[in-house]
């Protein structure tokens, strides 16, 4: 479970991330992450914050929702790897539906890897 402290809520972030940021994609996902954004107004501290899109194209809602739990424990641990202040948005792709556990930690891992290396 991602710490509220770490939720990325508001559409103004999920639109600048998505439109500003590095962009890495997979088979299963596509990663977008804007490093060193600075906080929204009434943020506490400067905690890297991740959201996820899961659209209807993945699947029914009962998908959706397992794909959107896989994802968020694969970031959960993940948080520490992320700049302080960076805004990150996991969108999964219809691939993901059908995607092992063990695929998508590769996806992310791997596009995670790519965004990190090119913001910098």
């Amino acid at each position: 479970m991602l710490p509220p402290s770490h939720r990325l809520r508001r559409s103004d972030d999920f639109r600048r991330a998505v439109r500003s940021g590095r962009r890495a994609g997979r088979r299963a996902v596509v990663v977008h992450l804007l490093a060193g954004s600075g906080q929204a107004a009434g943020a506490a501290d400067d905690a890297a914050r991740v959201g996820f899109v899961v659209s209807k194209a993945v699947g029914n809602a009962v998908v959706r929702n397992r794909v959107h739990r896989r994802l968020r424990a694969v970031l959960a641990s993940r948080l520490p790897d992320l700049p302080a202040g960076s805004l990150t948005v996991v969108r999964a792709l219809p691939a993901s539906a059908t995607a092992s556990y063990a695929e998508l930690v590769a996806d992310v891992d791997g596009a995670l890897r790519r965004v990190l290396v090119d913001s910098r």
